[in-house]
């Protein structure tokens, strides 16, 4: 089973949801393997509270085209099935804007007189590693790089039948690396705060995870006792279900400051979380 946890915005407790998950989880998993894959590539966080050891480490990069301008003819046949404005010919130049290439290699095969090439761009590196009980991968994008999602691409080559159960942290927001991140999930699990804000975003999530990807969601919601009850009537209207509240608990928080996750601050969760689960995988019919 392969579970995305998500939500709309960030600060919902997304990543606190999926560590302290996969640490319920792993010691009942029996012969079932568990993998972790932290696709908030832009900003990796998960590792700060699992403490993996790190074993292997390898660099992702893109395709971008390179002019030979001795072939070149200058007809812009390339800018035209650019759909990204990556490429741009000018009379004497074919000008190339690697930041804004998508690596789809449309260029090259369009070019008539084989000017283009590809050559490799760094943007970020996947690192892999074990935490005690499972497996663990995160990917980190490079500085100045605009785009997360061929990294989140290159990390879910890691899905494999091996596992019985995945867990993906997604980035916040609905933006393309989250689509990436929840894209093939058997279950979408939305992490919100009972807020104004919180039901906003959470709106925005179901329609990328149910409505467009066709994926069954269920929601969290954290920080419980705040706020107002948009969030419980909403899910209730769009028969969307509740499968677990965390309160705003001050013991909760001051683990998160600290660096400790809350089943090991709170043993009594533990069994919460292995609970959460299993409703999950009731809901995906697994």
């Amino acid at each position: 089973m392969i579970v995305t946890i998500a939500s709309g915005k960030g600060g919902t407790g997304k990543t606190t949801v999926a560590v302290n998950m996969a640490l319920s989880v792993a010691p009942t998993g029996g012969n079932s393997k568990l993998l972790f894959l932290d696709c908030d590539v832009e900003e990796p966080n998960a590792h700060l509270f699992l403490k993996p050891t790190i074993t292997r480490s390898e660099p992702v990069s893109i395709m971008i085209p390179k002019v030979d301008e001795s072939r070149c003819q200058h007809h812009a046949r390339c800018t035209q099935v650019c759909q990204f404005h990556a490429i741009a010919a000018l009379p004497n130049a074919t000008l190339v804007f690697p930041e804004l290439c998508h690596g789809c290699g449309g260029c090259t095969l369009e070019c008539p007189e084989q000017a283009i090439s590809e050559e490799p761009h760094p943007i970020g590196i996947i690192e892999e590693g074990h935490v005690n009980g499972f497996d663990f991968a995160h990917g980190v994008l490079n500085v100045g790089e605009p785009m997360a999602t061929p990294i989140i691409r290159e990390l879910k080559r890691r899905l494999s039948n091996e596992y019985g159960l995945a867990i993906l942290d997604a980035p916040p927001g609905t933006a393309c690396p989250v689509v990436e991140s929840m894209r093939g999930a058997d279950y979408v699990l939305l992490v919100t705060e009972p807020t104004p804000f919180g039901l906003h975003d959470l709106r925005l999530a179901v329609q990328v995870a149910r409505d467009e990807l066709g994926i069954p969601v269920g929601v969290v919601v954290n920080q419980d006792g705040v706020g107002d009850a948009g969030v419980d009537e909403y899910c209730s209207a769009e028969a969307i279900p509740i499968l677990m509240r965390i309160p705003m608990d001050r013991r909760i928080a001051e683990a998160y400051s600290r660096g400790v996750t809350v089943v090991d601050a709170l043993p009594e969760y533990r069994e919460r979380f292995q609970e959460l689960l299993q409703s999950m995988e009731t809901e995906a019919g697994a």
